[in-house]
């Protein structure tokens, strides 16, 4: 069973799941904006949102705009925190070297995704317990898979 939260919410139009068991709603952009190649801009949707406290929203890019066209979010995922009831806007950017890109009111530009957010409590130690990938950062894995071939 789906776990459901109320969300207050003051929208030119709701975020809508496109199918049953979508994890993201889309949000639609209330202005319209020209990308071209490399640009980037702000993108206002017209939603705000009183999350409940301990909940956040994130806010992810589409994958067929950025298959298809190579739109994609410059902070991804944006981070909607319980306490913000401003308007939410999204950082579209246009990787696509060559092609410009169009984004009319009433498109689908992002996915917004709530999730629970446990509240850390950080406790200082002098060592941290032994784990199997220990202290390797990026790449550390390398890009063959167990036993494959490169």
């Amino acid at each position: 069973m789906t776990e459901t939260v109320d969300v207050p919410i003051i929208a030119s139009a709701l975020p809508v799941y496109a199918h049953p068991g979508d994890a993201g709603a889309d949000l639609m952009a209330s202005e319209a904006v020209h990308l071209a190649p490399g640009e980037r801009a702000l993108v206002g949707t017209g939603v705000r949102i009183a999350l409940p406290e301990g909940y956040a929203a994130f806010v992810v890019p589409r994958s067929g705009l950025a298959a298809k066209h190579g739109i994609t979010i410059v902070n991804a995922p944006g981070t909607i925190d319980a306490g913000y009831r401003g308007e939410i806007k999204v950082a579209l950017l246009n990787t696509d070297p060559r092609e410009a890109f169009d984004i009319a009111v009433g498109d689908r530009i992002a996915q917004l995704i709530l999730m629970p957010v446990p509240r850390a409590r950080f406790i200082p130690v002098d060592e941290l317990p032994d784990s199997v990938r220990g202290g390797g950062g990026f790449g550390s894995t390398g890009i063959l898979s167990q036993g494959g071939n490169a």
